[in-house]
């Protein structure tokens, strides 16, 4: 073989690995590189890509996004994304500065701007805390710092500067707006938008994939009206205050939460005042979380008949994919049904 046939061959091949990389299965162009910040979020856009690709989660495992610190490897993702999903700088404070040192060339969406969602303003007074920059935490007594130091035991290895308060930032809403299946169906169409607007070639996929999550929803929806509906008039107190739009969709009855933001220790009288809603209302259950040691759950139950349980609202112990939201929705219901039902 000449020369000239040997760099032929050789740019012939070049241009078949080229276009293989450019190709995924069943002939269909790549998926751009699609990065999401936390666990439900993540379903729902990996709901929206199935068979065109897979999206990176940042926040893996059992991790909190209201304590967690960037690793090298979500640099490296972040950095190399065409597309990166979070809710937006309230939720997710970690990743606020990385994306703007990482994400030249990515297209940053922030779901909590995605048309047609409703948002909840925080709760303040009563059993809820005030939500904002005041000193209300930083005075808790000796005897609330250590009936917590197993809770802040957990999170000394995590940096928390930048956390205060994450996902109850200073922006006025609650940022856990997926626990809201109306909300839900908006951040659905929001994704399918973006993602075709980034990879026009798989645009038809993307609207099948949506229309079936959405139909999915509403299915969903449905069957946990009518599982919660026995126990809806049941107070309840939860770790923090992230369950408002659940309580707001299906009516159920939530009074009060033992902590604003589950980084940062409740003080006595804060304990104190749980307490006496619990007896006062004879709320049936507390519920913990699964990130959190449940030690402040058993202080503010103590002598009283509530019972305890747990919700998780970021789906910390599910395994992440597009089945994970509608897991973390059923479990909530679940696990609100368990404990509140018994002996009703």
């Amino acid at each position: 073989m000449t020369k000239t046939g040997i760099r032929q061959t050789a740019r012939l091949t070049a241009a078949l690995m080229a276009s293989a990389m450019l190709m995924g299965a069943g002939g269909a162009l790549a998926a751009p590189d699609v990065v999401v910040s936390i666990k439900p979020i993540h379903s729902l856009v990996a709901g929206v890509m199935q068979g065109v690709g897979v999206p990176t989660l940042i926040v893996e495992g059992a991790a909190s996004p209201h304590t967690y610190s960037m690793k090298p490897s979500n640099a490296r993702a972040v950095q190399n994304a065409d597309v990166v999903f979070w809710i937006g700088p309230s939720m997710e404070a970690f990743l606020d500065k990385p994306l703007d040192a990482l994400a030249g060339k990515a297209v940053v969406v922030a779901l909590q701007d995605a048309p047609g969602l409703e948002k909840l303003n925080f709760r303040e007074g009563g059993a809820f805390e005030a939500h904002d920059d005041g000193d209300e935490h930083g005075h808790a007594d000796h005897d609330a710092a250590e009936a917590d130091a197993d809770h802040q035991h957990d999170h000394a290895a995590d940096d928390h500067a930048g956390h205060d308060h994450a996902g109850h930032g200073h922006e006025g809403f609650d940022t856990h707006l997926w626990l809201d299946p109306e909300n839900a169906k908006a951040l659905v169409k929001e994704i399918q938008a973006k993602l075709a607007a980034a990879d026009p070639a798989n645009v038809e996929a993307y609207g099948r994939n949506a229309m079936a999550l959405l139909a999915r929803i509403d299915t969903m929806d449905g069957d946990i009206a009518r599982q919660i509906a026995p126990v809806r008039n049941k107070p309840f107190v939860v770790f923090h205050d992230a369950y408002q739009y659940f309580e707001h969709h299906y009516g159920v009855k939530v009074a009060g939460s033992v902590t604003v933001s589950p980084e940062t220790a409740p003080g006595a009288e804060r304990l104190r005042e749980i307490q006496s809603k619990i007896v006062d209302l004879g709320a049936t259950c507390v519920f913990a979380e699964p990130q959190f040691t449940p030690k402040l759950i058993n202080v503010v139950t103590e002598g009283t008949k509530a019972r305890h349980g747990v919700l998780d609202p970021e789906g910390a112990t599910l395994k992440e994919g597009p089945d994970l939201y509608f897991d973390l929705m059923n479990g909530l219901s679940s696990s609100l049904v368990d404990c509140l039902a018994k002996d009703s």
